[in-house]
């Protein structure tokens, strides 16, 4: 795998801070080409503003990472938002039929630090079938993979105060 840098992408949430990837030579990160390009489709532009919504008001400020919005495991990540009839505090929350998938890795499963990759749309029963998001699934498994091993090795250590990661050499860039 090519190098990327691990970077924040909000850290404004009361609950959760977001961080994404970024190839190295990229200009973009992976989750604001995905809020990008769906925004700009005119049949997709609910869909991403409701899952915009979902990322930043429901996990970031109201809920956190938890397990019941982080129902949909997929391999090595978790495909948002979440699956089925969710109540959580008196708020339900449902997707049937949800156009799009974002995938995200919690941090050693923690409801306050999370990263989020690429998705697309989901047009097939599995993602494997789904033509526009089996390539960013594979890609985000291996983007999790990876920040994983990083985490048992040391190379990046989870500021547990300030609901931040840092490299090893106490820097803030994270480059993987």
């Amino acid at each position: 795998m090519n190098i990327f840098a691990l970077e924040i992408w909000d850290d404004e949430g009361k609950k959760c801070t977001f961080y994404t990837v970024r190839w190295e030579d990229g200009k973009e990160s992976e989750t604001d080409k995905f809020f990008n390009k769906y925004d700009a489709i005119p049949e997709l532009k609910t869909a991403t503003q409701q899952m915009l919504s979902f990322v930043l008001d429901s996990l970031g400020d109201d809920h956190g990472a938890i397990d019941a919005l982080f129902n949909r495991p997929e391999n090595e990540v978790t495909g948002l938002p979440n699956t089925g009839k969710v109540t959580v505090k008196q708020v339900m929350f449902t997707y049937p039929n949800f156009p799009l998938r974002l995938y995200a890795l919690r941090i050693n499963n923690r409801n306050d630090i999370v990263v989020l990759f690429n998705g697309g749309v989901k047009s097939s029963w599995t993602n494997q079938e789904s033509k526009d998001i089996h390539l960013k699934w594979v890609e985000a498994c291996q983007f999790a993979k990876r920040i994983e091993e990083a985490l048992r090795d040391g190379e990046i250590i989870i500021d547990e105060g300030k609901r931040k990661m840092r490299s090893a050499n106490n820097g803030e860039e994270i480059f993987l």
